[in-house]
């Protein structure tokens, strides 16, 4: 597929499996590390020539589970947990070849995924926009529902992220 895209300036990672599950299964566990983690990696090592040619934007869509677990969905959340320290990862690499590598952390959407679910759910167009603008204000972690925003400031002026700057920092110069 990668090979039949000329060029790219955005990557965006989105897909993915949410099933409930208590730990016990590993297979389970398997099955969303290969969706939801190794699935988005596989997708970006496929990209990258493009994406370093356009100096372009990757951006994975990791979910606030990937700070907290909801425990019905643990496998998910360690997933996305996973994905999201992918995403630090690949930002603080690829930073020198102009590659912006954004996390965008959704709270509960509107989708197949969440039907059922009686709760507040933002809509896919509202959360899609809101990716966008994050990626033009340059956000490294985007909370693009009102869910997820409440993480926001929080997050952004914690000790964790401030650590990730300061590993970011030592990686050398591309």
């Amino acid at each position: 597929m990668a090979g039949q895209v000329p060029s790219l300036d955005v990557l965006v990672n989105n897909a993915g499996i949410a099933l409930c599950d208590n730990l016990s299964d590993r297979s389970i566990l398997e099955q969303h590390l290969a969706d939801n983690l190794f699935g988005p990696y596989e997708v970006i090592q496929a990209f990258l020539p493009q994406l370093s040619e356009s100096r372009g934007a990757i951006v994975n869509n990791t979910s606030m589970m990937a700070m907290a677990p909801l425990p019905m969905t643990p496998a998910y959340a360690v997933s996305k947990a996973a994905a999201f320290n992918l995403t630090q990862s690949l930002r603080a690499i690829l930073a020198g070849r102009g590659i912006g590598v954004h996390a965008v952390l959704t709270g509960p959407t509107d989708t197949d995924m969440t039907r059922g679910f009686e709760i507040p759910k933002a809509t896919p167009p509202s959360v899609a926009r809101a990716i966008f603008d994050g990626i033009d204000a340059g956000e490294e972690d985007i909370f693009p529902d009102a869910t997820s925003q409440v993480l926001a400031d929080s997050w952004r002026s914690s000790v964790a992220k401030d650590l990730e700057h300061q590993y970011a920092a030592l990686v050398p110069a591309a």
